[in-house]
């Protein structure tokens, strides 16, 4: 029998490399309203390589109450999950206690997003290093990201309430 020693590894900021957050909207298949998404990566370019930043972000996420893989973890659900969004004055800002990020989103997503009341958070723990940020993602290039069932099993996924002051 094996066990997982990935919640109790170590690892260090400088691992994770840069993080990065994009925002975009989209509308639920069954045509009821939107759904507002959120996805953070890292470029891969932490200390130590991607593959050591992939196993720290894994790590990072799970010592936030994140699981990887698996079903969406609703954070309503979780009053005590370390992990939290404030959406306030155009800007969402994504706090865990080991990344905190401010990013100006769409005004459309920032509709969606207030309209629904919450946003599918998407952490990837694969680094994703062809979109760099204050480069514009095309849809395309998003699509073939976050839709691979290689970075969908090997991400954390939270529904988390929009919050403001």
């Amino acid at each position: 029998m094996t066990s997982s020693q990935t919640a109790t590894s170590t690892f260090t900021q400088a691992q994770l490399g840069t993080q990065v957050l994009l925002a975009w909207s989209g509308e639920r298949p069954d045509g009821h309203g939107g759904t507002a998404f959120l996805l953070t990566y890292s470029l891969g370019d932490g200390q130590d390589g991607p593959e050591t930043g992939e196993r720290a972000m894994r790590t990072a996420l799970e010592r936030s109450g994140l699981r990887i893989g698996g079903e969406t973890l609703d954070a309503t659900e979780t009053p005590n999950l370390p992990v939290k969004l404030l959406v306030q004055a155009g800007q969402a800002v994504l706090t865990l206690p080991h990344f905190k990020a401010q990013y100006t989103v769409p005004p459309e997503w920032l509709a969606v997003a207030r309209a629904e009341g919450a946003v599918h958070c998407m952490f990837a723990t694969r680094p994703w290093p062809a979109a760099t940020p204050g480069q514009p993602v095309d849809e395309e290039l998003l699509r073939s990201f976050v839709c691979d069932p290689e970075v969908i099993s090997t991400s954390a996924h939270c529904l988390l309430p929009v919050r403001s002051l």
